[in-house]
């Protein structure tokens, strides 16, 4: 489902893969235990260029009064953004983003042990997300998104019968609206089986109290668990 995530030590190479503009991640620094409610790096169209910034995870409509009734959208199921009432808005509006991650914490169902899913190839994942304008309601002064999630493959069914959408490099204009001509509801399905790997992390991390270098590290290993 993704639960957690792990930010990439840096994103360098990734600006210019993507071709940023605007860099707003002044403060950046890689964490490994990042969980619903912190800030997240995220790209973003603005002012028609590629910017990155902070957004909080958990995303909080326009209309909303009370933020304790917003436990539940730091996902979004991809057969609900265009209907439920958190996330249509964002969805018909084309308010799409890219959250940013070198890794999301899933525990397996069998045993409840968290493990870190990534890329095979190493790359940072580009996780489909939806994204909202700092509520005034509720005195927010940050914008807030989401992570779109969609069935589990193969792979990542060992853990969790759902996963985040995880975007292709060549796919981010389509998912940015930067390709009018392309639905971005059809890259709402799963990476390739073959795309994933996975690695065990220490179960504290399941306790923010804890020290996140200590229990999340983020080394990887040489082949597919």
């Amino acid at each position: 489902m993704c639960q957690r995530l792990t930010l990439p030590d840096t994103l360098a190479a990734l600006k210019d893969s993507l071709a940023v503009i605007r860099d707003n991640l002044g403060d950046y620094a890689p964490r490994w235990n990042v969980a619903p409610t912190a800030r997240v790096p995220v790209l973003m169209k603005r002012a028609g260029d590629r910017s990155l910034d902070w957004m909080r995870w958990g995303l909080i409509p326009s209309w909303a009064t009370d933020e304790r009734n917003l436990y539940s959208t730091f996902i979004a199921p991809s057969d609900l953004v265009a209907t439920k009432p958190a996330f249509r808005d964002a969805w018909h509006a084309g308010r799409r983003c890219l959250v940013i991650a070198s890794a999301y914490i899933e525990w397996r169902r069998t045993d409840k042990q968290p493990f870190a899913i990534a890329r095979s190839d190493g790359e940072p994942l580009l996780l489909a997300g939806l994204w909202e304008e700092p509520n005034a309601r509720l005195h927010e002064t940050m914008r807030s998104c989401t992570i779109v999630t969609t069935e589990a493959n193969k792979y990542a069914a060992n853990f969790h019968d759902r996963m985040p959408v995880i975007i292709e490099s060549a796919d981010t204009v389509i998912w940015l609206g930067e390709v009018a001509s392309i639905d971005p509801a059809t890259l709402l399905k799963p990476l390739a089986p073959s795309k994933l790997t996975s690695w065990p992390v220490d179960k504290r991390i399941a306790d923010l109290a804890q020290q996140e270098r200590a229990i999340a590290t983020p080394s990887r290993p040489a082949a597919r668990v």
